[in-house]
């Protein structure tokens, strides 16, 4: 098991990911073969056209979907060997999640869509955590907003502050600026690497954009399920 105290281990661990589905009959291998590694606090950027495997590869490394074959390591736990609700704890503790269409909810409030996962925790002084994360992103004057009332830009701000408000260790964002204009997606984009730096979290980033990806430490494209190295 990796020792997590160790700074210089890695925190995620992908060891020759496949995955494959069956579609009307045929046997389709979306993910070939895909290796990787990520330590505390290192950025690392996936990049590649619609469709070519990104979503799905992280995913996989996220625990939302189960391998094919091969094997994923999250904070020394093969996921492999977790059931759902042991994944779901392992990532409700140490890892938040920044999607391209916000996945906020629509009857909760923007104060109550970042309060949500520090009570699902049990965290003291969740609702004062959840007003200062919403400060943070500039957002301290919509708290009482429904997602349906905010831009789109406003509502992947609520969603950099539920992804950070519990200090994870590890975030994954995939597409975070894929849905919003530029002006937005430049906002988001300095945003997210900005609390990033000041939470000292691991990211993986999924994205077609090249120019957020080139802000990453490391970055991997894929191309038809395969995983390659530096893709800048």
């Amino acid at each position: 098991m990796t020792n997590l105290h160790d700074d210089n281990a890695p925190i995620l661990v992908a060891s020759h990911l496949s995955r494959q589905v069956d579609y009307h009959g045929e046997h389709l291998t979306i993910l070939k073969d895909a290796s990787l590694s990520l330590a505390r606090g290192q950025s690392l950027a996936i990049v590649g056209a619609s469709g070519s495997g990104k979503s799905t590869l992280l995913a996989l490394l996220a625990g939302l979907d189960r391998a094919s074959g091969g094997e994923v390591t999250l904070f020394g736990a093969p996921l492999s060997t977790l059931d759902e609700d042991a994944r779901a704890a392992l990532r409700l503790s140490r890892v938040g999640f920044v999607f391209q269409n916000f996945q906020l909810l629509p009857q909760l409030t923007a104060l109550e869509n970042v309060l949500l996962p520090l009570e699902l925790a049990g965290h003291a002084g969740a609702e004062a955590a959840a007003r200062a994360m919403l400060a943070r992103v500039g957002l301290a004057h919509r708290l009482g907003h429904y997602p349906r009332h905010l831009s789109g830009g406003e509502q992947q701000r609520v969603a950099l502050a539920r992804a950070f408000v519990g200090e994870p260790a590890l975030l994954f964002a995939d597409e975070p600026t894929g849905s919003l204009d530029t002006a937005s997606g430049h906002e988001v984009g300095d945003l997210l690497f900005g609390m990033n730096r000041e939470a000292g979290t691991a990211l993986v980033l999924v994205t077609h954009d090249m120019k957020l990806a080139a802000r990453c430490e490391q970055v991997l494209r894929i191309e038809d399920g395969v995983l390659g190295g530096a893709g800048a």
